[in-house]
């Protein structure tokens, strides 16, 4: 007893707080070449531990023991740990985990923004007509998966040979990853009226350019893939080189958060702040008052006040919704496209022994806009509502969201704005727009706007008003 009690003081001593802002987790849903955790040095207030749960920890050493004792093999007590942490871990929410020493190496790699693998983020559906199936949620830019034709919504349901149905998250992903070079069968499941077809992926090294710019006209258009360590120089970099290829600089900007699937809290911050003359740009709330934290922006806007329309979609999560929610509070930005994915809670990644022994992604608070509002389980819904259809498809498919997530966190709502019981959600409907293949039809409509500066100006105010 008192050994456990002096491991815990020293967990706590060494704790090393992360603060991630990342689609999905390695339990429900995962990227197989990306993951993120932001650092924030900080020591953890050693909890209150009771006799009762001293006891309850005595039972799981005596089952423990038993097991070890009397099963009918000899079991591997590494992996009867691992099963008891992972299990603890799961009766908590979608982004709560235990990595391991190899996971933990490979996150922090990914923080860094090279790494290897197939450049795929995937989900498995735990209902439905997908079931127990790998879901591509989307590919990455310029990668194994990209270069394949892989797309949103495919299923993978075999694994060099080895069929999908049956297999956890994590096993998949084990078996999709591997050394550079090497290679990987898959059979895909596009079209679900038709048969499956193969696919060779030749494993490789993934260097995720954090941000990449281009001229449109008059304007400049930023798309910021993730929120890794390089988000934010890319983006200064971005602005700069487009003021020079414009002359005059650009009467305005696009910024494309599609299919983000978040990074690191800092960054999203200095992203926020180059759009920003100060103010407040994200706050969060944990169970402690220690873990309430209030992030500021500093005087000054990198693009000086020009207009701006920020792209999103189902893909848009954690740290990319942070942003959109910041500029939209601050009206200082019109959203267009589709709602977010909904992610508002942040994960402390705690090393265990140095990250010798893997480490915890714990979920640890709530993330609130400068207007206070939780997106949690809710998503930021854009101010100019625009699905679109591609050739082929018969209807808009809704991508997985946070609230789909097996015991995801509830959506936190003022009392007033509960729905009553037994309504129905009104949702606006709007026809989506028949979009050609080679098109992107929001890029379009976002320049037309930027183009039309009355129209711009008057979209801007209209969704100020509704905002408040």
């Amino acid at each position: 007893m008192t050994k456990l009690k002096k491991n815990l003081s020293r967990q706590h001593r060494n704790a090393v707080k992360h603060r991630t802002f990342s689609f999905g987790s390695t339990a429900v849903t995962a990227i197989i070449a990306l993951a993120f955790g932001a650092f924030i040095s900080a020591g953890f207030a050693r909890p209150s531990i009771t006799a009762d749960t001293f006891r309850q920890l005595d039972l799981f050493g005596e089952i423990f023991e038993q097991v070890n004792e009397n099963y009918v093999s000899t079991p591997d007590n590494v992996e009867l740990i691992k099963g008891a942490v992972d299990g603890m871990m799961s009766t908590l929410d979608p982004h709560s985990s235990y990595m391991t020493a190899e996971d933990f190496q490979t996150m922090q790699e990914q923080t860094r923004g090279s790494f290897a693998g197939l450049g795929i983020e995937v989900t498995m559906d735990n209902e439905g007509p997908d079931k127990g199936y790998v879901k591509i949620v989307s590919p990455m830019d310029d990668t194994p998966a990209e270069r394949a034709g892989l797309q949103s919504m495919d299923l993978i349901v075999e694994i060099d040979g080895a069929q999908v149905l049956g297999m956890s998250i994590d096993e998949a992903i084990s078996n999709l990853k591997g050394e550079r070079g090497t290679k990987v069968d898959i059979s895909v499941l596009r079209n679900r009226d038709q048969d499956p077809f193969d696919v060779t992926l030749v494993r490789d090294i993934i260097k995720v350019q954090a941000v990449i710019s281009r001229v449109e006209g008059d304007f400049g258009y930023v798309r910021i893939r993730t929120f890794s360590e390089q988000a934010a120089d890319g983006l200064r970099k971005a602005i700069k080189s487009l003021a020079k290829e414009i002359p005059g600089g650009p009467k305005g900007y696009v910024l494309d958060l599609r299919s983000n699937p978040g990074g690191l809290l800092d960054q999203s911050v200095a992203v926020s702040d180059a759009f920003l003359d100060g103010g407040e740009i994200v706050s969060t709330r944990g169970r402690r008052p220690k873990d309430t934290l209030r992030e500021m922006g500093t005087p000054g806007d990198m693009v000086n006040g020009r207009p701006i329309i920020v792209l999103i979609n189902g893909g848009t999560a954690s740290a990319s919704e942070i942003v959109a929610g910041a500029l939209q509070d601050r009206n200082r930005a019109l959203l267009l496209g589709t709602k977010s994915f909904g992610k508002g809670s942040v994960q402390t990644v705690i090393p265990l022994e140095n990250g010798l022994q893997g480490a915890l992604r714990l979920t640890t608070a709530r993330y609130y806009t400068p207007a206070g509002r939780s997106i949690q389980s809710l998503g930021i819904e854009p101010d100019i509502l625009m699905p679109v259809l591609f050739p082929g498809q018969k209807e808009v498919v809704d991508r997985p969201s946070e609230k789909d997530l097996p015991g995801a966190l509830a959506a936190e709502k003022a009392a007033e704005e509960l729905p009553v019981e037994g309504a129905e959600a009104v949702t606006p409907e709007v026809e989506p727009v028949l979009c050609p293949e080679e098109e992107d039809c929001q890029l379009t409509r976002a320049l037309e706007l930027l183009a039309d500066a009355t129209a711009y100006r008057q979209a801007l105010a209209d969704a100020g008003a509704s905002n408040n």
